[in-house]
């Protein structure tokens, strides 16, 4: 009761009887609740106060339904909206979903049905908080300016940020395993900085980047004279990161006559530059690498010397792809999308926002070029939105291959303090209304392709419209 006495509620609804009716519910259930009969009334009200939840009827007066919507989310893009109308449509209540609306409520509806939306969306409200929270916590703990930002809440990846941290403040040698794109360099950067050689070079040595004898010279150094080119002696990356950080990336990509010689580094901190019969330095080196390949499956494979993987592997940390930690995508997008606006706009241009549809859109794809891919579509959607604009799920981008998640859970969550019986009537009601309202999407409104779609038909497709709302038309091509 405490927390939903946290929710502000404003009514919108020309007619006195439902919004004073809807009130009382709500207040009994301990919502904190306002109402107002006039839209420009609502909208002045609305830019005075901070409201949760906002229940607004589609056709107000003097001002539509439709635009109050726009207005509302462009005041407070976080307020969740449910529309309400006694005469719903396919084509007004996806074009209220398009804009940004939460859900549509259709009139008349009982006490038990607004009991079921409310609950829906104060969940929504609550755990929104939660992830503000934890995110303005990590930000605090590491989003200083001379920090990297490890964003991120899912177990998998707490687990792996804690590990660093222990880490970080020791000596040991670090090898980071993940597919490529999940971050691994950020780690790497993240280790140093929060390590006692902070205050040293952090030296990145991409092993995949450079041929073996290229390698070897960077690495390493050489003597004038070693190899045609080399007209005067050269410092090598080893050297350079003396007292710091040497951070290998595609390790296994490194040939094996250099490994060997790596390994003698590691193990007695002696260099000798390349066309060199003498030691040339003594080094103090910390070596984080990382590798996209299972170290193990390296080793069998002959790419990866097992002596050298002892000594770099003191402690292994392994990144989750993003596809297993998809409660961080929403966290990610928000933050790329805040960077990316700063580098390509002024600052007077207002910051867009992502819609619910269009984060759990992102929720829902495969992302096989994990964080990186996501960065790059996310700085695509900047450089093509407008100031100020709501991202719909349609205005992203889908390329060749990348398929939506095999078997990927639902997005919405399950209300655990409800009764076993309402939760699931909730969860089902929720996963009906969504498949059905991005089944006619996709079909664009034509109902014979829907129906062929869902492979079900147009009877029981129409059945399951009707149940949440929308109007049957009489052509056969709903538009959206």
């Amino acid at each position: 009761m405490e927390q939903r006495a946290s929710i502000r509620v404003l009514v919108v609804d020309d007619d006195r009887t439902l919004r004073e009716g809807c009130a009382s519910v709500l207040q009994l259930e301990g919502y904190s609740v306002v109402c107002s009969g006039r839209g420009d009334e609502a909208l002045d009200l609305f830019r005075r106060s901070r409201f949760d939840i906002v229940m607004l009827d589609l056709y107000m007066t003097p001002v539509p339904g439709l635009d109050m919507l726009k207005t509302m989310l462009e005041v407070q893009p976080n307020t969740i909206v449910i529309m309400m109308t006694g005469n719903p449509s396919v084509a007004s209540s996806l074009e209220a979903l398009r804009i940004g609306a939460w859900d549509n409520l259709p009139k008349p509806f009982s006490g038990t049905h607004l009991h079921l939306m409310f609950g829906r969306a104060a969940y929504t409200v609550l755990a929104n908080r939660r992830r503000n929270d934890a995110n303005a916590e990590l930000l605090q703990q590491h989003g200083n300016s001379d920090k990297v930002t490890l964003l991120g809440m899912s177990p998998a990846f707490r687990s792996a940020i804690d590990l660093a941290r222990k880490v970080a403040a020791t000596n040991a040698s670090v090898m980071l395993v993940g597919e490529s794109g999940t971050g691994k360099e950020m780690f790497a950067q993240f280790i140093h900085q929060h390590s006692r050689r902070s205050n040293e070079i952090l030296v990145p040595l991409n092993c995949a980047a450079l041929p073996e004898h290229l390698l070897e010279s960077e690495m390493f150094g050489h003597r004038k004279g070693a190899f045609t080119g080399a007209d005067r002696d050269k410092t090598g990356l080893l050297e350079a990161a003396n007292g710091g950080t040497l951070f290998l990336d595609e390790l296994t990509e490194m040939a094996l006559p250099l490994q060997a010689k790596l390994l003698r580094v590691v193990q007695d901190g002696v260099v000798r530059r390349v066309g060199s019969e003498q030691q040339d330095a003594q080094v103090d080196v910390r070596f984080i690498s990382a590798t996209n390949r299972d170290p193990r499956q390296a080793i069998h494979a002959k790419v990866l010397r097992e002596d050298l993987y002892y000594r770099l592997n003191v402690v292994t940390i392994t990144l989750p792809p993003l596809r297993e930690r998809t409660q961080d995508i929403p966290i990610l997008a928000n933050h790329f999308l805040a960077h990316f606006w700063k580098r390509h706009h002024t600052n007077r241009d207002a910051l867009p926002r992502f819609s619910s549809a269009a984060l759990e859109f992102l929720q829902s794809r495969a992302w096989r070029g994990n964080v990186r891919e996501l960065q790059n579509v996310v700085e695509h959607l900047v450089v093509l939105t407008q100031p100020g604009a709501t991202i719909a799920a349609e205005d992203i981008p889908v390329f060749q291959g990348q398929e939506i998640v095999a078997d990927q859970p639902a997005s919405f969550g399950v209300p655990m303090h409800e009764a076993y019986h309402v939760a699931k009537d909730q969860v089902l009601a929720t996963f009906e209304k969504e498949y059905v309202t991005r089944l006619v999407s996709r079909a664009s409104g034509n109902m014979s392709r829907a129906a062929r779609l869902a492979s079900v038909d147009r009877t029981t497709l129409y059945r399951l419209l009707e149940r949440h709302g929308f109007r049957r038309d009489n052509s056969e091509t709903i538009g959206l």
